[in-house]
């Protein structure tokens, strides 16, 4: 019997209880109140349920309350946690430290868990942080309720609890469907497209939770070449016979959608890209080199703000009447203006990965992704990817990241402690010709 089955009996059970005693429909505050103070298991599985069930059926006006509800009344108490506080500093024995660490943590965290406690309580309560992320745009207040969904989602979606699938073409067709959904990088033309992807040159993977019935978490596309990859149109294109009986070297990690909104913030791609990298060595002993051909999803935006920015060190008056050019939606097909423009995007491109911060990290987010998982940036690709999407992020550049299983550690450990943007030597060289002022 699978697990939700096993919850459902129980809240069958527990819904025979209610019913007995049953006058009214509750409303969802009292529904909270008593799950919150129930203690049985039967009872309290039928009251998340009913919790979960009046959840699915609100409008956003009644969201917000709710979640303002969890906020007002299940919020940890600040006179308690002082006072508990107090008594662990004069005392400092194991007793005080419990009452301290249960008035820090409060009841809306106990509470949660209890929804959890429902058939679909944990799908329900991703679904609910989904909602609150994007209600919280305008309700800043909450976001103290999201601290605590976050808190627990961690906990409940971390690796042990996950599982790694291959998708192919016998994966059910339902799943299938979801990829097509869930592709975030290099978007999926229908089933032709999909097929593709799922061709004998090709691989993907994606993490499952036992209690999300098929729902990828993140997937992980993969196209197997011969040497590091630079052109995305080019590696989605359809296999020939040339292609396809070449001799293969090279993982080319070409697309990572994370798939679910409500897990926003938990990390689960570090440990996707070191599990594939195991089961392709097992599959292709031959592999030699593990790679990316990733976006740059920040760089046009910095570079729109660069060229607002009139005291620019780095772009002179001359660039900006060139620049001004990429506003044309077909600027790419204009042979002449492409090698115009090619040397300085390129230029500008390396120091935005190289120099343009967030703090002390790299502003752009897949950049610190991979560099937190040990890669190094190998090389920036000229138009690599020509789609409405590519040319709109990053001017149709694209980037691989190597993963150079010698020295991954190496690398995420001087990233992590130092800060150290760990390249190779052709970027080295680009770094040190940029001239800034000049």
């Amino acid at each position: 019997m699978k697990l939700n089955q096993l919850i459902g009996s129980i809240a069958d059970a527990g819904r025979e209880l209610l019913n007995r005693n049953r006058q009214e429909v509750r409303s969802i505050e009292e529904l909270c109140a008593d799950l919150s103070s129930s203690k049985g298991e039967a009872m309290g599985t039928a009251l998340a349920q009913e919790v979960v069930s009046s959840y699915e059926k609100m409008h956003d006006t009644e969201k917000v309350a709710f979640f303002q509800l969890l906020l007002t009344r299940y919020s940890s108490d600040p006179e308690t946690i002082i006072r508990c506080a107090d008594a662990y500093k004069l005392k400092g024995d194991l007793a005080s430290f419990q009452a301290l660490s249960v008035s820090v943590e409060g009841p809306r965290k106990d509470l949660l868990r209890s929804f959890n406690m429902a058939p679909t309580g944990t799908a329900t309560l991703v679904k609910m942080r989904k909602d609150l992320n994007r209600l919280s745009a305008e309700h800043t207040e909450l976001k103290a309720v999201d601290f605590d969904f976050l808190y627990l989602l961690k906990s409940w979606f971390n690796r042990g609890f996950l599982t790694l699938e291959t998708i192919n073409w016998r994966t059910p067709a339902h799943i299938l469907e979801k990829l097509i959904a869930y592709e975030a990088v290099h978007e999926m033309q229908g089933w032709d497209d999909l097929r593709r992807r799922l061709a004998d040159d090709r691989r993907c993977f994606a993490f499952f939770h036992p209690a999300l019935d098929d729902e990828p978490l993140i997937f992980v596309q993969v196209a197997l070449v011969n040497g590091i990859a630079g052109n995305v149109q080019e590696l989605l294109a359809e296999e020939d016979e040339q292609t396809r009986n070449e001799p293969f070297d090279t993982a080319i990690f070409y697309s990572i959608s994370n798939c679910q909104e409500g897990l926003k913030g938990i990390s689960f791609g570090n440990f996707l890209i070191k599990q594939v990298v195991m089961e392709l060595r097992k599959e292709f002993p031959q592999l030699k080199r593990f790679a990316t051909l990733s976006p740059i999803p920040g760089f046009r935006r910095w570079l729109d703000k660069e060229l607002k920015n009139t005291d620019s060190a780095l772009i002179q008056q001359e660039d900006r009447v060139t620049l001004r050019q990429l506003q044309n939606e077909v600027w790419h097909t204009v042979a002449s203006y492409v090698e115009q423009v090619r040397p300085l995007l390129m230029r500008l491109c390396t120091h935005y990965l190289y120099h343009v911060k967030r703090g002390e990290q790299p502003l752009d987010p897949v950049e610190r992704f991979h560099l937190g998982n040990g890669a190094r940036i190998e090389r920036l690709n000229w138009l690599a990817d020509m789609s409405p999407n590519g040319l709109s992020q990053s001017a149709g550049m694209l980037v691989n990241y190597c993963y150079e299983l010698d020295s991954v550690e190496e690398n995420h450990e001087a990233y992590i402690n130092d800060n150290t943007i760990v390249v190779s030597k052709e970027i080295q060289k680009a770094v040190k010709e940029i001239k800034v002022g000049n």
